[in-house]
């Protein structure tokens, strides 16, 4: 049973909004954990809104790489991967990449369009890799 104080509504429609509310709610506990949102420290309210415009962004690109993943892996599997997707840089040569390739990162490199897996990537590769991934070709 569903109890509501929407009397103008369909009762179909009370129905969905209803079931939908464990995404909503799944999406308050991802920001909570995995994004670290709180305890937020802010006072004045430019700085408020200026968080809260942070945490929605990054749950909506969180939540539209997750669907190009096809739902895939789990939140904290893919916010791991990607902190721990490093690279060392040689004197003015280029980088190399010191994570370990798995079927999440063959994935998002995949989605992605370009990879940064191989040995060693020139620094004029590595700006086509970031003139890429902003769009800019």
């Amino acid at each position: 049973a569903v109890c509501t104080d929407l009397m103008d509504d369909e009762p179909g429609d009370i129905i969905k909004v209803s079931e939908g509310r464990w995404q909503i709610e799944a999406c308050f506990r991802i920001m909570k954990t995995d994004f670290s949102a709180r305890p937020v420290y802010v006072q004045r309210e430019d700085r408020i809104k200026a968080h809260f415009l942070i945490c929605f962004l990054s749950l909506l690109i969180y939540r539209l790489l997750e669907q190009k993943l096809g739902n895939n892996y789990t939140c904290t599997n893919i916010l791991e991967t990607l902190k721990s997707m490093n690279f060392d840089n040689i004197e003015d040569q280029g980088f190399k990449p010191v994570y370990e390739r798995t079927k999440l990162t063959d994935d998002l490199h995949e989605i992605s369009g370009f990879r940064t897996d191989y040995r060693f990537i020139t620094k004029s590769k590595m700006r086509e890799i970031q003139k890429k991934s902003k769009g800019r070709e």
